[in-house]
């Protein structure tokens, strides 16, 4: 009878010759740029939806607006970011984790949001809590599909107008 290892292998990649010094680099080097971009893009988008929340407080019991509109906001500006890192110009590697997940993942709050709906219904207001988590939900998908579907709408206009096609 053989006894399973202690530990478990790492899988690794076939194409890589881990007698070459290059292929032997740690994964975290390069990995760095990306964990740091994403960290310093979710500090800037975490402090502008704290100060939209102190702009904008919101009452005990009530439906949390200011949630709604930083989600929803959040939500058009990655539709409209998509689309012109896609479809408009080559973005620089570290704009896609620094913007899309770091400063929007940090401007928006799905867990606020389960927290609210969570609190709501905890309060005794149960239809304002189904209200807002169908709400939220509508507005975030609305708020993605517009922003992408406006941004393609005006580069193809702007495209035919320089004759691009």
């Amino acid at each position: 009878m053989t006894k399973a290892p202690l530990r478990p292998e790492e899988p690794v990649d076939p194409d890589v010759d881990l007698h070459v010094p290059a292929q032997r680099t740690p994964l975290w080097r390069g990995q760095l740029p990306v964990v740091a971009a994403v960290a310093a893009g979710g500090g800037l988008g975490a402090a502008a939806r704290y100060g939209a929340g102190l702009a904008l407080p919101t009452a005990q019991g009530a439906i949390p607006w200011t949630t709604l509109l930083v989600n929803a906001t959040g939500c058009a500006v990655i539709g409209v970011f998509m689309v012109v890192i896609t479809d408009v110009w080559s973005a620089h590697p570290l704009l896609r984790p620094f913007f899309g997940t770091g400063v929007l993942g940090g401007f928006t709050t799905f867990s606020t949001y389960a927290v609210d709906i969570q609190r709501l219904a905890a309060q005794g207001e149960v239809k304002a809590a189904l209200g807002y988590l169908a709400l939220t939900l509508a507005a975030a998908l609305a708020a993605v599909w517009a922003g992408a579907n406006a941004t393609r709408r005006i580069v193809y206009r702007a495209a035919r107008r320089r004759g691009d096609r």
